[in-house]
């Protein structure tokens, strides 16, 4: 790609993010109970933004995230993970890219951060802390999984909110979430649920390191040496988890091995998941940027990279398989060839991130590849925003543009990082 082309790109990513920006504010808030999207701050939202975790967050309801190709409310449950990812891509958006700085953005994230604050924990038969999978509209408590994933988007949302609000207690929130989730995960798992059966063998499932590495992140990003030699053990540890996934002598990731690294059987064993992989790979390059480790940035491009695409990526009628067997047998999930966007979101991001710390040509080519499929095939020029799920053909198979699995985060987030990292290779283009 040319420099003239990369600015092309760039122009087209910067339009994107603003046009999913908008159709969010838009149609997400739930403007019940006081709620109302102004251009400016009238002196209630100005007191409520003083006062916003106070008793005053009982009449804010949070986000809708079903919603429809033309931004129809289709049902009207929130879930937490979902609502925390908002919270946070608001946050980011608002604090570091000045064409976001804008009160409505404010707005939105505090009264989220509210919702979240007031609603989305729950008391566990342990008397732990547990957050909630699904909420009512009202905020009603619905159903709780024995995952992590609530927990995980609810520190995100309330350490980056707490760098908006400069509360203290906000973050000091999220590091205790922090610390009951290192528990449950190294220590004992009994506090999410799930009893321990006879037949059970423990496992060392990707999303779990990748998940948490994400938080040791976001945790100690500017936040000095103090904090991040607090969690530089669950960091290197972390990498540990994520680099047991390279399998059968490097040719391989796995989404799913034993806690000792090694193979398991059965389809579970088998199971490779590239949008994973994927991301899991910009996740280790930025460690090994931070933490000056170039063989953990070498294996990151080589293993999390470029060989996920090599595999995933779908040679007749292109784009990213969502799951895959390692022995070329049919996966067991239903939608395994589908082409989903947050797989591809991902790849935009590793490959553009890959070629900026390395400026190998090929991995720009193949960043150019996988742009030319997710553009072609995922916005609507029509409604806006991004359709998620297409077919293997890459036709629209379901086209809501939010649900219980997609929300407010992998489109901005990919497109955010992506104009970011095009920004600086267009300023030091020489």
């Amino acid at each position: 790609m040319s420099v003239v082309t990369l600015e092309k790109c760039r122009e087209d990513i910067r339009k994107q993010l603003d046009n999913v920006v908008d159709f969010w504010l838009k149609y997400s808030l739930d403007r019940v109970h006081g709620y109302c999207l102004y251009t400016g701050i009238c002196l209630y939202c100005y007191i409520v933004q003083i006062l916003v975790m106070s008793s005053f967050a009982f009449y804010f309801r949070g986000f809708f995230t079903c919603i429809g190709k033309d931004g129809k409310i289709y049902d009207e449950l929130k879930y937490v993970w979902l609502q925390g990812r908002q919270v946070w891509m608001y946050c980011r958006l608002y604090r570091t890219m000045d064409r976001f700085h804008k009160p409505e953005i404010l707005e939105a994230a505090t009264v989220g951060g509210a919702f979240l604050r007031k609603f989305a924990r729950v008391s566990s038969s342990s008397g732990q802390w547990k957050c909630a999978f699904c909420l009512t509209r009202d905020g009603k408590a619905l159903k709780v999984q024995r995952t992590i994933f609530s927990e995980c988007f609810y520190i995100m949302a309330m350490d980056e909110l707490s760098r908006l609000t400069g509360d203290k207690d906000m973050q000091l929130e999220a590091e205790q979430m922090m610390e009951q989730l290192i528990y449950w995960v190294q220590v004992d798992p009994s506090g999410l649920g799930r009893p321990q059966l006879p037949g059970e063998v423990p496992i060392n499932s990707l999303s779990v390191p990748m998940m948490l590495m994400c938080l040791v992140q976001q945790l100690t990003e500017g936040r000095g040496q103090e904090v991040a030699q607090k969690y530089k053990e669950l960091g290197n540890w972390c990498v540990e988890q994520i680099l047991q996934h390279i399998q059968r002598a490097g040719t391989a990731i796995l989404e799913n091995v034993s806690v000792d690294g090694s193979e398991l059987p059965g389809c579970q064993g088998r199971l490779q998941n590239p949008g994973h992989a994927l991301e899991a790979g910009w996740f280790l390059m930025l460690y090994g940027a931070q933490s000056g480790d170039k063989e953990i940035h070498r294996t990151a491009i080589r293993n999390f990279v470029e060989l996920p695409y090599q595999y995933g990526w779908d040679k007749e009628h292109g784009g990213l398989f969502y799951f895959l067997d390692v022995d070329g047998h049919c996966p067991t999930q239903l939608e395994w060839s589908m082409k989903l966007w947050w797989p591809h979101c991902e790849a935009l991001i590793a490959f553009l991130m890959a070629y900026s710390h390395t400026r190998k040509p090929e991995l720009l080519e193949i960043f150019s590849e996988v742009y030319q499929y997710t553009f072609s095939h995922f916005p609507d020029a029509e409604n806006g925003e991004w359709f998620g799920y297409l077919t293997q053909e890459g036709k629209v198979a379901l086209d809501f543009k939010g649900g219980p699995f997609k929300g407010f985060f992998h489109v901005p987030r990919c497109l955010y990082m992506c104009e970011r990292i095009l920004d600086d290779l267009l300023e030091n283009k020489d």
